[in-house]
């Protein structure tokens, strides 16, 4: 069924069939390619190629591979400039039909050469339909509207914008106007120093957006469907079409196809009109009654075609602009009829009507995973049906806040209503029932949906066979919360008491258990850490789980095990559990906890677990391996002390130096720890438990490390502990002791290792987060939740480097107001009924960042009167509530809310009362909190420049605020393979075996590829990477093309202004510049340094590489005095964030001097060359070549100033007749200006001859032989992608140098 999904084929074959392939086997156009590389190890077929005959047109021919399907042909046949607007067709081999779903192999005959003939299908209404859909999207193919709407998975790129159309091409025009002189001069806001932060240049207008008009008007018309007697003559529906050229047409669609008919708006005849031409194609039929459309149609293609694939294709799930320019409304059928008939009939070309979306999601869980092939099929399928099931969970829960669904329980009051849609069950995140009371009423109802997805995630990931979750997605939007979930066969038709064989249902209450359920459970217990416990239920027996208690399990009508409210999958947090009588350890005393929370729901994160459990690891390793050693010291010593194997140092001295050593290891990192740990491990290992006294060495350790086992490491966590309602036998009081200080192990780890960690990898600019998200995601990856971001700002604060953490600083607060702002508006909004949302949303943002002291809401009866008062239904849709009082909020009253939500959640206290106060006390920008509270609520504004600072208008007006888009989460399904190859290529690249990584993450890519379509994070990652290897290979072409992409993926796919997009800019300028496309170069790093001044503002360590990255570029073109303003500026940040000892600071005041020398200001030079050398000497030492190098530019600029001085004395000794040898100022070359921004972005070059480059396509050329032979041996067999290489591969990669890092500069991913 990956049907509407599939496009990256279909643009690939167009793109592919234009070009030569390039080297490495993949084709420009297309990432997605099924067709090359990746059956290397997947697929063992190679493609072909057949010619098309369509009406029409030349023949022309076609790569294909065995493995698509007859329907990939459609799609290509629909996106291609010739044959785009056909949509009604079967391909006939031979005179015989070819079945559309149907794989190639398997069809007959079909070889090399074949001839597939187009033939026209007669119509149905739905294939007519379609047609007039796809003459549309043809139509609109341009228009960035669906982007700025957040529509069908359509989202904004404007890389084009600042390359001018494709590098690729342009890089062979430009190569030999290098010194050509170009305009540098970057707009006012780009320069250092700047205060002023317009909006406008987030979006610039793209040329192509003026669309071409082709048509006024195409709509249904008025007259369907058609009466009887027509549909017996063949007609299937009528269109009514404007011209450009304003000439009113009405259309029939019939089953032979579209021709003219007689019928006017007011008067219905249906007879032909002339010219009596009927056509098979809507376009065609067109394209004679309207010169206009007829020219500016094949324009329109053509420039559809020529745009980068990436432009076009859609993502998987959809992502959404925060401020869009304002656009007219066009008239525009299939968007009308899209908004009323709820599009379930056609649209994702399925037989029957909706989809059954559990028995897909479960039935691509069950599709066979024993090999390769098999797996990636596997996860291709789960990856699609997830990607389909958000978009219309989305959809319908959208729909269910608007009040456009009909309640299953229309009685209840709305709080309590839940909804059926689509085959898909829609519930609001309220306490209904009181099921929530003890845990903290509606607080808890609102969290537990998103603990839940956590949890089904989680269990997704584990993928145990048998047992199955719910496809769910939990959406916000307009401040409420509605879980969206899949439907388990025959579940509304029981009760739930009868269904649920296992776990309960009332928080502990009532308990049962079920055998099969353990069984299946257990299976996941390790991965997860969960342990299997006993507990009491309501009539004190003894029930065994291995889950949480309120962890469901449901048999449903189609026999599969289901487990659901996963909300307790991980262990509960101590530091916000105030449990009475239990004392917590120091270190949670000493900040402050336990603190009540609103909820008693607060879970560790799984990555705090795992990362727990590592550190248990560690230390038990460390302890068992002591007390090992101490034996056999004991053994030489005297073999009869040390009996019970107790660790008592006063015992025996010898081994006192290793306790210490230990210490001095949990100082030194892991990276040496892990090291001593394997050897450790062997240790152990090698006494294979025969000597008792080992046995007791190894219990001695688990114990002291709270192992569960006594005979090896198992740490799991009971979920179940400190439950209100749970009850333990008496039997297990031990083990509950056990685990309960096991939990309060874990939250004082959190405290005590985990933040401490994160602030050390700050300050060490080990993670640079540039804004809340990219902050978010790095306390998530170390396991710390989001309600800690009070106690890591106070940790930042008593930071010994507070002021090389200030970004930090900055970045959390500014999470912390958005966050407490995102808390009260949430309530806020509930209470706004629909017509008053946009005065609503456009009043909170004025109490919120207007200067304007008291901003006046406009209530929406302004602008229509209405007779009655309508009297008050007791069912309204959620969003209609009637009350005003949202218009009375003021500013004072927001800030002040804002400081006690941030002390109530955070524990932190906000020091400012007024937006301008916050601005100024903790040096934030009003633009960036803009931006974090419109992504995090889901707002989109208009795109203008707002006075903020006005205190005589407010900043928004209702008209300011276009849209109010869902935020939505969801499950993200994994390529695991793909995954896997990417990172042993990763690992390879840092050992230096560039060529092996290269292959592997190539690899990567076409698995990727195969799973996720075209466009996914992951295969971002995957082309910086290659981009990267590329660059240092020496292959600027294939860096710039893949790094190209790079930028279009992480624009489409993350954000036109993620911090992750400003790094591909970077990057993809450095290679521009490599490749001499100097002004293209410079106008990506300007364009990164606006992104990066809105998202974060100037003072950011990222910053300093940036500028220094500008200030070189422009060195290079010799503007000089601008390029002192930035690399001045990244030496002041540089000095900041790395101290002035640092030697990215040295390096700073290098490319600062070179700079005066270029324009002969030597003592400015020189000055900034001594403090250069200063710190190189002070930290390297006099020996070090570095330090050589600069005291030889030293006496080099010494000698430049003697002459100098030389020339200006003779000049006024002799006056204008002195006799001066000519001066000699040399602009820098490019190799010396490439030179020093590799350096500086961490870049080393392994130096290859020409020859060893020879040698190396040479290898690769055989290798490449060597797999299409191995390809046709063994057509049975998967061959293991992560076996060495061939032994003959490896030598000569040893005859390159192994550092291909050094350590000072950041590893190769960049």
């Amino acid at each position: 069924m990956l049907l509407n999904g599939d496009c990256p084929e279909s643009l690939k074959k167009e793109e592919g069939a234009a070009e030569l392939p390039r080297e490495n086997g993949l084709d420009e156009g297309e990432p997605g390619d099924e067709t090359t590389g990746q059956e290397v190890i997947v697929i063992q077929d190679t493609g072909f190629s057949v010619k098309i005959l369509a009406p029409g047109i030349e023949p022309f021919s076609l790569q294909v591979s065995p493995q698509e399907m007859v329907q990939e042909i459609h799609q290509v046949l629909m996106d291609r400039e010739d044959t785009c607007h056909r949509t009604c067709f079967s391909l006939h081999l031979d005179g015989n039909m070819l079945d559309h779903f149907s794989e190639l192999r398997s069809v007959e005959g079909l070889q090399e050469g074949s001839v597939l003939r187009v033939v026209e299908e007669p119509y149905t209404v739905r294939e007519a339909r379609i047609h007039v859909r796809h003459v549309r999207d043809l139509l609109k193919s341009l228009d960035p509207s669906d982007a700025f709407n957040g529509v069908d998975c359509n989202s904004l790129s404007f890389l084009s914008v600042f390359t001018d159309g494709d590098l690729g091409d342009s890089g062979k025009r430009k190569k030999g106007l290098e010194m050509d002189p170009i305009d540098c001069t970057p707009p006012e806001y780009i320069l250092p120093g700047s205060r002023e932060r317009p909006l406008c240049p987030l979006q610039p207008q793209n040329r192509d957006w003026k669309p071409l008009q082709c048509l006024k008007v195409l709509t249904m018309s008025g007259w369907n469907p058609p009466p009887g007697n027509r549909k017996m003559h063949g007609d299937l529906m009528y269109l009514f079409v404007i011209t450009a050229e304003d000439r009113q047409v009405s259309i029939t669609a019939s089953t032979r196809g579209f021709y003219l008919n007689q019928s006017t708006a007011y008067h219905f005849n249906p007879k032909p009109a002339s010219p009596r031409f009927l056509s098979h194609s809507l376009v065609e039929l067109l394209n004679q009654i309207s010169p206009t459309f007829k020219k500016n149609f094949a324009v329109l293609q053509k420039k559809r075609v020529q745009r980068h694939p990436f432009e076009r294709i859609a993502t998987p799930f959809q992502v959404y602009s925060w401020t869009a320019p304002q656009a007219e409304h066009a008239m525009d059928c299939v968007r009308a009829e899209d908004a009323y008939t709820s599009r379930l009939g056609y649209e994702e070309h399925i037989p029957g009507q909706t989809r059954d979306w559990n028995e897909e999601l479960q039935t691509t869980r069950e599709l066979p995973r024993k090999n390769l092939p098999e797996r990636l099929l596997r996860e291709r399928a789960i990856f699609k049906v997830h990607s389909d099931f958000t978009a219309a969970a989305t959809r319908g829960a959208m729909a269910v806040i608007d009040g456009n669904v009909m309640a299953i329980n229309p009685s209840e009051e709305t709080k309590m209503q839940m909804f059926i849609w689509n085959n898909i069950f829609f519930s609001l995140g309220f306490d209904v029932r009181d099921h929530y009371k003890d845990f903290g009423g509606d607080v808890a109802a609102y969290v537990a949906p998103t603990n839940d997805l956590n949890g089904v995630r989680t269990y997704n990931a584990v993928d145990v066979e048998g047992l199955y979750t719910l496809g769910t997605v939990v959406v916000d939007y307009r401040g409420y919360r509605v879980t969206a979930q899949s439907i388990i066969p025959g579940i509304l038709e029981r009760d739930q008491e009868q269904s649920v064989i296992y776990g309960s249902i009332d928080f502990g209450k009532t308990v049962v258990s079920h055998p099969r359920y353990l069984e299946l459970l257990e299976r996941t217990s390790r991965p997860l850490k969960i342990l299997r416990h006993r507990v009491l239920n309501d009539r004190d027996e003894e029930v065994e789980l291995c889950s949480s208690v309120e962890c469901k399990g449901i048999i449903g009508n189609d026999g599969r095990h289901y487990i659901l409210d996963l909300l307790r999958t991980f262990p509960p947090d101590l530091n916000f559990l105030p449990v009475p009588g239990e004392e917590l350890p120091e270190e949670c005393t000493r900040a402050g906890f336990p603190r009540a929370h609103r909820h008693k729901l607060c879970c560790l994160r799984q990555e705090l677990v795992d990362a727990f459990v590592e550190h248990r690891y560690l230390l038990f390793m460390k302890l068992a391996a002591l007390q090992l050693m101490q034996q056999k010291a004991s053994k030489v010593e005297n073999p009869t002390s040390l009996e019970n194997g107790g660790l008592s140092p006063s015992e025996s001295k010898p081994e006192d130096p290793l306790g210490s050593e230990v210490e001095s290891q949990e100082e030194g990192g892991s990276a040496s720890g892990l090291a001593k740990v394997k050897e450790l491990a062997e240790t152990i290992a090698s006494d294979d438990g025969t000597d008792p006294r080992s046995r007791e060495v190894i219990r001695n350790a688990c114990k002291a490390v709270g192992s569960i086992s006594s005979t090896a490491f198992d740490i799991r966590f009971n979920p179940d502990i400190f439950s209100p309602g749970v009850r333990f036998p008496e039997s297990c009081q031990d083990e509950v002791r056990d685990q309960k200080q096991l939990l309060k192990d874990a939250a004082a780890f959190l405290l005590s290792c985990q933040i401490p960690g994160l602030v050390k990898d700050c300050t060490d600019h080990a993670v640079l987060p540039m804004d809340g998200a990219t902050l978010a995601e790095v306390m998530r990856q170390r396991g710390i939740n989001m309600r800690y971001l009070g106690k890591v700002l106070d940790l930042v604060l008593r930071s010994p480097a507070r002021d090389q953490l200030d970004h930090i600083y900055k970045i959390g607060i500014g999470e912390l107001i958005t966050r407490s702002a995102k808390h009260i508006f949430k309530t806020y909004l509930q209470g706004v009924e629909l017509s008053g949302l946009s005065a609503a949303i456009s009043h909170f943002l004025n109490c919120f960042l207007s200067s304007y002291p008291n901003p006046v809401a406009h209530l929406p009866a302004d602008e229509l009167l209405s007779k009655k008062r309508n009297k008050r239904r007791k069912n309204r849709p959620p969003g209609a509530a009637d009350n005003t009082a949202w218009a009375v909020m003021t500013p004072q009253e927001l800030w002040k809310n804002i400081c006690q939500e941030a002390k109530n959640y955070f524990d932190f206290s906000l020091e400012c009362d007024s937006v301008d106060q916050a601005v100024e006390t903790y040096g934030l920008q009003k633009i960036t909190l803009l931006r974090e509270i419109s992504l995090k609520t889901g707002i989109q504004i208009l795109l203008k420049e707002y006075s903020f600072d006005s205190r005589h208008k407010p900043a928004f007006t209702e008209e300011d605020v276009l849209n109010i888009f869902p935020v939505v989460k969801h499950v993200n399904p994994k390529a695991s393979d793909a995954f896997h190859f990417f990172q042993s290529g990763q690992a390879k690249v840092q050992q230096g075996f560039l060529k092996e990584g290269c292959e592997l993450i190539n690899e990567a890519l076409n698995l990727f590829n195969n799973v996720y379509g075209a466009m996914h994070v992951e295969i971002c990652a995957c082309l910086r990477l290659l981009a990267r290897l590329h660059y240092i290979m020496g292959d600027y072409a294939e860096a710039l093309s893949n790094q190209q992409k790079a930028v279009l993926m992480s624009e489409r796919v993350m954000g036109i202004e993620h911090p992750n997009t400003i790094q591909e800019y970077m990057h993809l300028a450095l290679y521009c510049f490599a490749s001499s496309q100097l002004s293209t170069a410079l106008s990506l790093l300007y364009r990164a340094r606006y992104l990066m001044l809105l998202v974060f503002g100037e003072d950011h360590p990222e910053m300093a590489l940036l500028d220094n990255n500008i200030g070189l570029v422009l060195h290079g073109v010799m503007e000089y005095d601008l390029s002192l303003r930035f690399l001045e500026n990244a030496l002041a940040v540089s000095t900041k964030y790395h101290g002035p000892k640092a030697l990215k600071v040295a390096l700073s005041h290098h490319l600062v001097a070179r700079v005066y020398e270029s324009k002969a200001e030597f003592r400015s030079a020189l000055q900034h060359e001594k403090e250069g050398y200063t710190i190189y000497k002070t930290q390297l030492g006099e020996d070090h070549e570095k330090t050589k190098e600069s005291s030889e530019y030293l006496k080099c600029l010494t000698q430049q100033a003697v002459a100098l001085q030389r020339t200006m004395n003779e000049i006024y000794r002799n006056g204008s007749s002195a006799n001066i040898p000519p001066l000699k100022f040399t602009a820098p070359s490019m190799a010396s200006v490439l030179e020093q921004l590799n350096v500086i972005n961490g870049i080393l070059f392994i130096p290859l001859s020409q020859k060893d480059l020879e040698n190396l396509k040479a290898e690769v050329a055989r290798r490449h032989q060597l797999q299409e032979a191995s390809k046709n041996r063994d057509k049975a067999e998967e061959p293991m992608a992560t076996e060495p290489e061939p032994a003959g591969a490896s030598e000569d990669v040893g005859s390159q140098p192994q550092a291909a890092k050094d350590p000072s500069s950041p590893s190769l991913q960049g």
